[in-house]
């Protein structure tokens, strides 16, 4: 036996071990509370500029012209349609996201979701956001899934066809690995970033954010009830929860307490900084889809099912 061989058996063992946990059957339900959430999130975000869709993608509002040379800030220079346009482009919009979450058509939906997502992210690169950006990849990730198959209006359909026909309450889906994958990855991004910042060097970073324009009546509610070093306490724990988010959501001892707590996390930026309410409805959905344990899905899934039929 040659001495690169115990390697390659040790790669290959990875390797098999990666493929194993890509094809075990998780629960519908992961897919299902992404597919009936996560467009209601991306839309209600949208809400502000679809209702002023001929100035949001129209040439009835401000353009950033075209820059001319290859930015990453403008990796794609979109003209302004003409405002009747726009205007069916945000009703594509609004219609693809709310068959996606109803489970009409739900993949044939989320390609054209992901598709006018994809294209408003790029047109409107002055508004673009955490929430638009992730949105297509959101919409193509649901698109290449089985979602729809348990709940929603075709799986309704289904039942009301055939009675006896048993829906699915498991599935193989890559999407649904790419979901637990995906958030770990953006929290230790995101942490990173931060510490490469001033979250290291400045104890009172968070709290000098929450004298910005997004404060609502509980930030200012909490800033004067909390002392001052809480607020540095927060920095700590938003520090550690995400720059070490993959050892944690990997971690199935402490998996559940990262779940909490990053859902608890999300819960306040909802609350407390309000133009970023559906940001935070967002990750908290992809947070409780992708990681709450099989467990409680199963039973969640059980229960919601006798409800529909009752």
């Amino acid at each position: 036996m040659s001495e690169t061989e115990p390697t390659l058996r040790a790669r290959m063992f990875v390797g098999d071990r990666f493929f194993s946990w890509l094809k075990t059957p998780v629960p519908v339900l992961r897919l299902e509370l992404v597919r009936f959430a996560a467009p209601l999130a991306i839309l209600g975000f949208m809400s502000s500029r679809i209702a002023y869709a001929d100035e949001w993608l129209g040439d009835g509002g401000f353009r950033v012209p075209d820059l001319g040379v290859a930015d990453p800030r403008q990796p794609l220079y979109l003209p302004a349609l003409p405002g009747w346009a726009a205007w069916w482009v945000a009703a594509a919009f609004i219609a693809s996201g709310l068959a996606v979450s109803l489970g009409f058509h739900a993949r044939r939906a989320a390609w054209v979701f992901a598709s006018v997502a994809a294209y408003v992210a790029l047109s409107d690169r002055l508004a673009a956001f955490s929430v638009s950006k992730m949105a297509p990849v959101v919409g193509v990730a649901l698109a290449l899934s089985p979602c729809g198959l348990r709940f929603g209006i075709d799986a309704w359909r289904q039942r009301r066809a055939d009675p006896e026909l048993r829906l699915p309450t498991h599935v193989v889906s890559g999407s649904v690995r790419f979901f637990q994958i995906l958030i770990p990855t953006i929290y230790c991004a995101s942490g990173i970033a931060k510490c490469r910042g001033d979250w290291l060097k400045e104890p009172f970073v968070l709290w000098s954010h929450l004298h910005g324009t997004y404060q609502t009546g509980v930030t200012i509610l909490l800033a004067n009830l909390l002392p001052a070093f809480a607020w540095t306490l927060f920095q700590v724990f938003t520090l550690v929860l995400e720059t070490f988010a993959p050892l944690w959501f990997a971690w199935g001892r402490v998996r559940p307490v990262a779940v909490l707590a990053a859902a608890s996390m999300h819960a306040m930026i909802g609350l407390m900084f309000g133009p970023v309410r559906y940001f935070a409805m967002l990750m908290a959905t992809l947070i409780v889809a992708s990681h709450i344990s099989a467990e409680r899905l199963e039973r969640a899934e059980k229960r919601l099912a006798r409800l529909i039929r009752a």
